[in-house]
């Protein structure tokens, strides 16, 4: 598992705004409050807001992969609005996207988280916009941090046993096997547009 997670980041963001406060799914109209990342690199957890995201896109420029959970979707979307370039050029491991490929519907990290690990998310991500606004800052880090242990959880679980589980509508207990050994590649190189 140590090849596969060499210099992999996992991570995770929480946004000042909702989907509704802006007018539906547009992931360019979100702005970020928090970045939670997991560097396997220096084996070390950071976070970021607004004001220093360009010391973790420097550091994303020189990664083998990001792994999150919706980071195609939702998270490395978000992160572009920031970034001169394209981070989806960026290898991407996207543990609920390889889940949908299987299965053809989605299903919540907590979920799988539950069944696969026998934990949960601390709390909900519209909770962490709230508590935002209401300047409660270290309680959203805690919270996007807690996700990100997770879905390094996740991630690790699957790399190691070739599936993840969660409880299916009936409450039955199921297993999906997926393959997060290599990351979806968009392109084979990245153009690096952070100056060093």
């Amino acid at each position: 598992m140590e090849e596969a997670t060499k210099n992999k980041v996992v991570l995770d963001i929480e946004t000042k705004n909702t989907f509704q406060d802006v007018g539906g799914y547009f992931t360019d109209k979100l702005e970020i409050s928090v970045v939670c990342a997991y560097f396997y690199e220096t084996d070390s957890w950071e976070w970021f807001t607004e004001e220093n995201l360009g010391e973790l896109f420097k550091k994303l420029e020189k990664c083998d992969g990001i792994v999150g959970y919706n980071s195609i979707g939702f998270d490395v979307p978000v992160m572009n609005n920031y970034y001169p370039g394209d981070l989806l050029q960026i290898p991407q491991i996207d543990i609920l996207a390889k889940i949908n490929e299987k299965l053809g519907y989605r299903i919540k990290l907590d979920d799988v988280a539950a069944a696969t690990l026998g934990t949960k998310k601390s709390a909900h991500g519209l909770l962490a916009v709230q508590w935002w606004k209401e300047g409660r800052v270290q309680d959203v880090v805690d919270y996007c941090m807690q996700d990100v242990k997770v879905t390094k959880g996740v991630y690790e679980f699957a790399l190691k046993n070739g599936y993840i589980l969660f409880d299916d509508r009936t409450g039955e207990r199921r297993q999906v096997f997926i393959d997060l050994t290599s990351a979806d590649k968009k392109t084979v190189g990245l153009n690096l547009t952070m100056g060093f």
